[in-house]
């Protein structure tokens, strides 16, 4: 299910849209009500698609769509406003915006805007370089995504779903950083607090599993995320 940024000051029109695009577009949308609540949300989830009002308190669209083209080259930003001036559609475009909509508008053209530029998106998309890695040797263990098993000296332990795509990102990655952002959005698509939490769990018990090699270890980088050290 794609995932959309709906910023709009307008609380009617801002729940009319989000539960039509969620009824009849299937999208999961996120409404917020003003430009710096916007742009939180923005840095908290994984969007495919923003639609953004121009004229709103705090923070204006423009505003807005500048700040998320600076963190996210790529993420498709739509402009809606009252305002039908060429100068405005000229900022919404030299701002990174991919669309502009001028209210008012009817809601299925919105619907065919978002699949449009959602489709020139995909089609944009480098095919996978290849299959991602499923066999791992960490130290002295053998660790086989597929099976979800961890093999030592002739013993074996079943992971979690979680705990295995877990320890394939931290082995993906070995001798390096794995952001925790990176790791929540990946498996939980999401990283707010209470999945957080729950990625610790996890993170204790595969440190747990694999304890028997003291060449190998899973580190706490500070400010930054986990590293899987295998020396």
């Amino acid at each position: 299910m794609k995932k959309i940024l709906l910023v709009e000051d307008d609380p009617n029109l801002g729940i009319l849209l989000q539960e039509y695009l969620q009824l009849k577009g299937k999208f999961d949308v996120v409404l917020t009500t003003d430009g710096d609540e916007g742009l939180r949300a923005f840095n908290k989830h994984k969007f495919d698609l923003c639609i953004l009002d121009v004229m709103m308190p705090k923070k204006d669209g423009f505003t807005l769509g500048k700040e998320i083209r600076a963190i996210d080259e790529h993420v498709p930003i739509i402009f809606a406003t009252a305002k039908a001036m060429m100068e405005d559609k000229a900022s919404a475009y030299n701002l990174g915006g991919d669309d502009y909509i001028t209210k008012p508008f009817r809601i299925e053209e919105l619907l065919l805007r978002i699949n449009a530029l959602l489709k020139r998106v995909a089609a944009k998309e480098p095919e996978p370089s290849g299959p991602v890695q499923t066999q791992f040797e960490i130290g002295k263990y053998t660790f086989d995504f597929t099976t979800q098993m961890i093999y030592f000296n002739g013993q074996q332990q079943k992971l979690s779903t979680k705990e295995a795509a877990l320890l394939q990102l931290l082995c993906l990655n070995k001798n390096s950083v794995l952001t925790r952002e990176q790791a929540l959005l990946s498996i939980w698509h999401d990283d707010n607090y209470f999945n957080g939490r729950s990625m610790d769990v996890f993170l204790s018990k595969l440190r747990k599993y694999l304890k028997e090699d003291p060449n190998v270890e899973i580190l706490n980088v500070h400010g930054k995320g986990y590293k899987l050290l295998v020396n």
